[in-house]
């Protein structure tokens, strides 16, 4: 099993990563340029969460391989130390000599360093460089790659600016202390620091928000009345960023009207406007396309055209309004199935059959899960009483789970005794050499911990232009986004976490091997006031905000600033409670109405469709027969019409240079041979052979 572990959550990993940006993402729209970036942050940045708890055991084995050689056991495995320049090791003194067990998932040795670095350095690279540029590449207006890329560089300018300056700052404080060495790896420390630094501000401010809102989340979800109106106040609001996003597509596509019409297709503008009309949705498209006048000619003198720089800002106009309104429509279908679905577990809560009744069954065929195992008792079973207890029971778990994050946080710094509930588990597990238990306990610990932060990342929303939305409604710009803020928060997350479990001896201050990834973050003892002040004491600043998030503080914040929030004790919530019920009922009643006429049509095609169908069938055999007789009667005057036409046109040729022509027409016409008495019943010969005298003969032909 060397090495296998690592190779298989290698592989599990980028589908994980593949799946939520299917999730989020848009494969058939969106440029494969930011769905390959944001693939590649979210996968690096999963990696390191997975692969940590396994450099933890394979550090714990040899750690244990360096204290038997301590007492010389004569051990044949020698480990090695990745330790820094900076730090020195010094064995664990164990009691006992018992022997070292290798653990299943161990990775051989030089693995994990070159993987920690080529993992980390590549993130960095993309969350400071090149996904804030494929950002501002992918939200340009630009109709050319040259332009686009023009637009991304002076977007940036500032940004790439800031980093320098923050940087430039911390080489000069190295630089005017005599103590600190400059070399090639204090300046990456230096790096190092600053991206962990800025990483651990904005890391404690959103998990000391997830901290408290996850638990109290899933036992807000156990109560049904209080998610149902928590529905009603989202319909309300959502339906009301619904008629906004329409009204600004209206507008913005009324703009697009005028400029298309003053634009003729001969312009050198002109393909600048197909490109924002493809842009466009297909109604607006065929409208516009029905009032151009594509042949009508542009004069310079004319009428003042747009500029190139009106129809960047307008294609960068089309595509955010035309993004917002398709994923406020999608939101709004899953909101209001969400909520006529809550609708159905309250009515169906006092069913005394104990059978679960949808209002709206669903018309896909049932499959052998709903037949067999998910049957209307057992739903009945779930969603009106045993879920609710389920969600109660894990948020109790959640919230013990966070009372022990919390605790960890303010006290980890202490290492004799140990305070740190996490590095307590870790060492009792590590006296018995349980690897098994250890690499659970930890990747349990940091998945909880990502779980908090990732899962606030996406439910922020900043003004409509950050915003992770499922069900393929996420745009390109909050997609790259999650990407960098993922690669800033990660590894500063990780390295908190070490620091929980006292693995990391720049925080705890023990002399013991370091795993592989702490040694390749470098010894933050180059910079003293981090390391031994922000690094230990910022993290205590999360009671405050576990308590501010429990008060909601800053739900009430925004509430008094005039973004409306749900909040029981608010006539503001209540009226918007009170105009989204309206809402869903309305919707309930259309959808009702729709459903009423797709049944009765199932009706009538259920108790007329056989007579309709063999009165049909009558009708095609009677038609078909009138068909066969009208060809069999064709065939005999097609037939009379080759023998008659020669003559006539023959006759024609004479008569139209012959001065007897009038007579002559007029016994051929009315000759009983020719059976020309009724001109009418030939109508092939009217045609083909008379039609040639008309013009000069009109009155003989046709008296």
């Amino acid at each position: 099993m060397s090495g296998a572990a690592l190779g298989i959550e290698i592989v599990l990993v980028f589908f994980l990563a593949l799946f939520l940006l299917h999730r989020y993402g848009d494969f058939k729209k969106q440029q494969r340029m930011v769905l390959f970036g944001t693939l590649l942050a979210w996968y690096l940045c999963f990696l390191i969460v997975f692969i940590l708890p396994l450099d933890v055991s394979t550090t714990i084995y040899r750690q244990c391989i360096l204290d038997h050689e301590d007492h010389g056991s004569g051990s044949t495995i020698s480990p090695t130390n990745h330790t820094t320049p900076n730090a020195t090791v010094a064995p664990t003194k164990r009691s006992g000599a018992a022997p070292c067990y290798r653990p299943w998932s161990y990775i051989p040795e030089g693995i994990m360093p070159v993987f920690w670095r080529v993992v980390y350095w590549t993130s960095q690279f993309l969350t400071w460089l090149l996904l804030p540029f494929m950002q501002s590449y992918a939200r340009s207006g630009g109709f050319s790659i040259t332009g686009k890329i023009k637009t991304a560089l002076i977007e940036n300018a500032i940004y790439y600016g800031t980093y320098l300056l923050i940087f430039g700052s911390l080489l000069i404080y190295v630089a005017v202390h005599p103590e600190l060495h400059l070399s090639w790896y204090g300046l990456q420390t230096i790096g190092i620091t600053a991206a962990n630094t800025w990483g651990l501000f904005l890391l404690v401010l959103l998990l000391g928000y997830g901290l408290v809102e996850i638990p109290r989340s899933y036992w807000n979800a156990s109560r049904h009345g209080h998610l149902l109106m928590k529905t009603y106040f989202k319909a309300s609001k959502l339906m009301t960023e619904k008629a906004d996003a329409e009204e600004n597509l209206e507008d913005v596509m009324e703009e697009v009207r005028k400029v298309s019409e003053s634009i003729k297709y001969n312009h050198p503008l002109r393909k600048c406007i197909d490109t924002v009309l493809r842009k466009c949705p297909i109604d607006y498209q065929e409208k516009m396309g029905r009032n151009m006048d594509d042949y009508e000619d542009f004069d310079d003198k004319q009428n003042s055209y747009p500029t190139e720089k009106s129809l960047v800002k307008l294609h960068k106009q089309v595509i955010y309004a035309v993004q917002r309104q398709n994923r406020t429509r999608v939101q709004w279908q899953i909101l209001l199935q969400q909520a006529i679905h809550l609708e159905d577990v309250a009515k169906n809560e006092t069913s005394v059959g104990r059978q679960f009744v949808h209002s709206f069954p669903s018309c896909e065929p049932v499959g052998w899960v709903g037949r067999y195992l998910y049957t209307p008792t057992v739903e009945w079973y779930w969603e009106c009483l045993l879920k609710c207890w389920f969600y109660r029971l894990l948020s109790v778990v959640l919230t013990l789970f966070s009372v022990a994050v919390v605790w960890s946080e303010c006290t980890f710094f202490s290492t004799r005794p140990v305070l740190s509930l996490f590095a307590v588990f870790i060492q009792l597990a590590e006296r018995d050499y349980n690897y098994l238990y250890i690499e659970m306990a930890c990747f349990v610990t940091i998945f909880f911990l990502c779980t908090c932060v990732y899962s606030t990342v996406f439910r922020i929303r900043v003004f409509n232009y950050y915003y992770l939305a499922s069900h393929h409604q996420t745009d390109a710009y909050s997609l790259q986004f999650s990407g960098m803020l993922f690669c800033r928060l990660t590894p500063p997350l990780c390295l908190n976490f070490l620091g929980l479990i006292h693995m990391d001896s720049a925080i705890s201050h023990q002399e013991k091997l370091q795993t592989a990834y702490t040694s390749i973050m470098g010894s933050m003892r180059v910079l003293s006031f981090i390391a031994n002040g922000f690094y230990i004491y910022y993290p205590m600043l999360i009671v405050i905000l576990c308590i501010a998030t429990y008060f909601s503080l800053g739900t009430r914040c925004l509430n008094l600033l005039g973004f409306q929030q749900f909040m029981d004790d608010s006539d503001m919530t209540s009226d918007l409670i009170d105009e989204g019920k309206e809402l869903i009922r309305r919707e309930r009643r259309k959808r009702q109405r729709m459903e009423d006429g797709e049944s009765r049509r199932r009706e009538w095609k259920e108790r007329y469709g056989n007579q309709r169908e063999d009165l049909a069938a009558r009708n095609r055999t009677s038609h078909e027969m009138k068909e066969t007789n009208y060809s069999e009667s064709s065939r005999e005057r097609h037939t009379q019409e080759d023998v008659i036409c020669p003559c006539l046109r023959l006759g024609a040729e004479y008569l139209m240079t012959s001065s007897a022509a009038p007579l002559l027409l007029t016994r051929m016409l009315t000759s009983p041979q020719l059976g020309l008495r009724n001109i009418s019943t030939l109508h092939g010969v009217r045609l083909c052979c008379i039609q040639p005298l008309r013009r000069n003969f009109p009155a003989v032909i046709y008296e």
